[in-house]
């Protein structure tokens, strides 16, 4: 359980005073300059001793992803791009940030910026978030008006300038390589890897791709230390994460906590247990739509983070906790997050180009019972061909939750299946 005095963001709610007066009194923005002035060198094993990892899903450790970045310039310029594109169905924890706590971004993006000799950085914002760009753009404007961001940033002698980005609504523009494109102005289509952002991103040049949390937890770690941080947690799954709760739960919510916190302390401490008690909770996608559905009755003693999840056959991805109980329809359910991929699938590569939609229709089938039972081991057969072979995750993200959907619940597809077929035989 997180004490009080360890949580990062002090304003997730929007209880207090968002500008910038509000956060340097709640301890945001105080001695920027003199993190800075302890170098690069010191901010980046900060970071790895942190043990912080990527909160936008892939779980990569952050230190080590900035120390990918050329130590020396070769004469271009270097960037960090933040990844707002928050467009997982379930995901809404990076909004809270923007729209209450931006503070603690934008001083984060001047730090990160600066450990990987940067003086630009853009935020990719998504293009349905209209109200949380307002107050990030107003935080922003606030920092140029005071002198913490601009020609002498902090007063740290670091030039460093910040520019927010609005995206047009693309789901496949969250992957990082794709965002790149749209940024640069192009069709949001992902590119083949090698090379990687740190060797040839924006524009050519070498960037780092970090998730608005991944950032904005930043000064606070660097401000308390990196050990202050990793000591909370399990080892390899450190220090607080946001978890965003929607479903059928009693009080949905977005909550700091400390990672590797149980599944049932986490409902039933923040959200009020599960709808209609423990008994009726019929399945849990524990990390945003992508990520494979777990049985409620394997969920109740999981551990809420990277290694303990991927024990359950699934991942803490995001951390968007989507609560099912039995009241849910799993076949639809997961019928519906087909449709999302195949909606939202670039085009491409052929196997997720062809693949979502087959997927989709055979799915939409499913929910009516208008299949036979073979047809099940034919789409988990398809998911295997479109999982791995495409040049993103989106064809995986696809494929995953059919893949848990087969694996957990195949009774209650046989068994529409076979109802279909009984009542069709009674018409006759």
């Amino acid at each position: 359980m997180l004490k009080d005095e360890n949580r990062i963001f002090t304003n997730l709610y929007g209880m207090h005073d968002r500008t910038l007066k509000g956060a340097q009194a709640r301890g945001h923005w105080d001695g920027t300059a003199d993190i800075i002035k302890k170098g690069r060198d010191w901010i980046i094993n900060e970071m790895k001793a942190s043990g912080l990892r990527g909160r936008g899903g892939a779980g990569f450790p952050t230190g080590l992803k900035w120390s990918f970045m050329p130590k020396e310039s070769d004469g271009r310029p270097a960037y960090l791009v933040v990844n707002a594109d928050e467009s997982e169905p379930g995901t809404c924890k990076d909004r809270e940030i923007m729209r209450h706590d931006p503070h603690t971004l934008i001083e984060g993006c001047l730090i990160a910026s600066f450990a990987m000799n940067a003086n630009a950085c853009y935020i990719y914002i998504r293009g349905e978030y209209i109200r949380e760009k307002e107050a990030l753009q107003a935080a922003i404007d606030e920092c140029y008006e005071a002198g913490l961001v601009g020609p002498n940033a902090a007063k740290s002698g670091w030039p460093f300038d910040i520019y927010l980005t609005h995206g047009a609504g693309a789901y496949i523009c969250g992957e990082e390589t794709a965002l790149l494109e749209s940024l640069e102005g192009k069709k949001g289509m992902p590119r083949m890897k090698p090379p990687f952002p740190a060797g040839a991103g924006l524009y050519g040049c070498p960037t780092t791709v970090n998730n608005v949390e991944s950032i904005a937890v930043v000064p606070t770690i660097l401000r308390r230390g990196g050990e202050w941080f990793a000591s909370m947690g399990r080892p390899n799954n450190a220090g607080t994460k946001l978890f965003a709760i929607s479903g059928h739960v009693n009080n949905p919510c977005v909550v700091e906590e400390e990672m590797s916190i149980s599944f049932e302390e986490l409902i039933e401490k923040h959200c009020g247990g599960i709808r209609g008690g423990w008994d009726n909770l019929k399945a849990v996608i524990p990390g945003g739509s992508s990520v494979p559905c777990v049985r409620g009755e394997n969920m109740r003693d999981a551990v809420m983070d990277f290694d303990a999840l991927k024990e359950k056959g699934s991942s803490l991805g995001t951390a968007a906790v989507i609560v099912m109980d039995n009241s849910t329809d799993m076949i639809k359910a997961i019928w519906r997050l087909s449709k999302f991929y195949k909606h939202e699938s670039c085009g491409q590569c052929t196997p997720c180009r062809e693949g979502t939609g087959w997927m989709m229709r055979v799915m939409a089938r499913l929910v009516e019972g208008n299949a036979s039972v073979e047809e099940i081991d034919m789409l988990l057969d398809v998911t295997k061909q479109v999982e791995g072979h495409t040049i993103c995750a989106l064809g995986d993200a696809a494929a995953w939750p059919i893949q848990g959907l087969i694996k957990n619940f195949r009774d209650e597809i046989e068994d529409r299946i076979k109802d279909k077929r009984m009542a069709g035989m009674a018409a006759e």
